[in-house]
């Protein structure tokens, strides 16, 4: 076992070298915390950006494109280049990450093809790593930076499919399934993106939708949606609302024109699915609207409005587990858990030296507010500022912000708002020690 403890300065370990490891591996270094080593189970940056065919680990598919705009999606101090389009490619973006590695040297504090096989809290409450490698390293802080789109969530109901059942974390490319009967089950982003790209190969496309969604066009105006809706973000909710309901109607007109049931709610109230073109193929027979599954006879399906179909493929684009496979299930598991108490998405109650980077859903990119996130945890390691009052109560406060802002969804148990929480993270990195003790 080696003790890697610094008698003046704390050492930090980071789980993870994707866009979140990376930028709190940045900021870190740049404060001057102490000796930072980031672990990455790949053999090189980027989490699941980094897109292979292979099922080593979760990656983005063959024609992903990021849906927020390369104006709201750079770090804060490394922009976007100008010559990237308004939504660049995944090769696009694993090269900005790989540049913006490269930039701020990162590449000597990694240690690539390295799992962390456990990380335990010991009694002296450090941090005992136990690697692939073999070896058990302590440490001072634990920054985890895993993502959260490794373990896929498929609803029981589908087992009972006896034709081909996937998980969108398992689809790579169109290609196998060209001339199959397929049907996608959910409408978020992952879900669209499958049923169009698999709606140009296929005899058949379908998506199932079990509750209503707003599908988004990329742009409104001749602008990135993200960017008008910013533009709306001082306005009273009373005026914004309506305003973006508005919006998107002069859009798209009515769903239910497309087959779609009709949202309700607020489009701020739900996790938002940006595609300008499942709704073209679905006005071109391309991809079949159909309601949520009632239940499923071998390979037919049975639809809850009383249609039936049957498949080849069924792919469940249903979303994620929380998954920590390095904490032992009695430390924490929130896998099906509703509520995750951590304030501002980052700080555990009841771990001080435990930090986590990214584990949010916000209505745009991660990495942006991860980078904020990152600077606090810097600050927050460096002494320089500390969170005010009781971190339990400020925890499950912003626990209870989420459930009140977003529908019941597992899909929104970390979700927030991305401008307000950025505005959040801003105002506490303006606070020094002394303000918030």
């Amino acid at each position: 076992m080696t003790d890697k403890r610094n008698h003046h300065m704390p050492n930090v370990a980071i789980i993870g070298a994707g866009c979140s490891g990376l930028t709190t591996l940045k900021n870190l270094l740049q404060a001057q915390v102490g000796e930072v080593t980031c672990f990455e189970q790949n053999d090189q940056i980027g989490g699941n950006w980094l897109f292979s065919e292979k099922e080593s680990h979760s990656s983005v598919c063959e024609t992903t494109h990021i849906i927020s705009s390369k104006k709201l999606s750079s770090f804060h101090d490394f922009p976007m280049p100008e010559d990237y389009p308004d939504y660049p490619s995944h090769q696009q973006v694993w090269k900005y990450f790989h540049d913006y590695a490269t930039h701020f040297d990162l590449f000597p504090h990694i240690r690539f093809s390295t799992p962390v096989i456990e990380a335990k809290l010991q009694e002296d409450n450090k941090w005992a790593l136990q690697l692939g490698t073999g070896e058990i390293i302590i440490f001072d802080y634990l920054i985890v930076a895993n993502g959260h789109h490794s373990k896929p969530r498929i609803p029981e109901e589908l087992a009972a499919f006896k034709g081909e059942l996937i998980h969108s974390h398992l689809y790579k490319t169109n290609k196998p399934f060209y001339e199959k009967r397929v049907l996608v089950v959910g409408a978020g982003n992952s879900g669209c993106d499958c049923a169009v790209e698999i709606s140009r190969v296929a005899n058949y496309t379908a998506i199932s939708l079990r509750n209503p969604q707003y599908i988004i066009p990329k742009f409104f105006l001749g602008q990135p949606t993200d960017t008008f809706n910013k533009g709306m973000t001082w306005l009273p909710r009373f005026i914004a609302n309506p305003l973006r309901k508005l919006a998107l109607f002069i859009q798209v007109g009515k769903y239910k024109d497309y087959g779609l049931p009709e949202p309700r709610f607020a489009v701020t109230k739900v996790h938002p699915t940006l595609n300008s073109e499942l709704l073209y193929k679905i006005r071109h027979g391309k991809v079949i609207p159909m309601t949520g599954i009632k239940k499923i006879e071998n390979k037919k399906v049975f639809f809850n409005d009383g249609k039936q179909e049957t498949f080849d493929t069924i792919i469940a684009a249903t979303g994620y587990k929380i998954s920590f496979p390095f904490f032992h299930k009695d430390f924490i598991d929130w896998e099906e858990e509703n509520k995750i108490p951590l304030y501002l998405r980052m700080f555990h109650p009841d771990y001080k030296n435990l930090i986590f980077i990214g584990l949010l859903q916000p209505q745009g990119a991660v990495w942006p507010l991860s980078d904020y996130q990152a600077q606090l945890a810097a600050k927050y390691i460096s002494q320089k500022w500390k969170p005010k009052g009781n971190l339990k109560e400020l925890a499950e406060k912003d626990a209870r912000e989420i459930s009140k802002e977003f529908l019941a969804a597992k899909r929104h148990t970390i979700e927030v708002h991305y401008h307000s929480f950025l505005g959040k993270l801003k105002k506490e990195l303006g606070k020094n020690k002394l303000e918030t003790a």
